[in-house]
């Protein structure tokens, strides 16, 4: 699996690309802001897992 991070601006810039990327390419992208991470943009199947992890617990 692929990721890579970006800021808050270049993200603004290229989001149809970086949820692209997401969805097809099943590509994480980690959104920094002042060289802080922040967020992250990921394919739905591991935020679906991430949740159900979270539901057991």
């Amino acid at each position: 699996m692929d990721s890579g991070q970006m800021s808050v601006a270049e993200a603004r810039r290229q989001f149809a690309d970086v949820l692209n990327d997401a969805a097809v390419r099943g590509r994480i992208t980690y959104i920094t802001n002042r060289g802080r991470t922040i967020a992250a943009i990921v394919p739905v199947p591991i935020a679906e897992t991430a949740e159900q992890a979270q539901d057991e617990h």
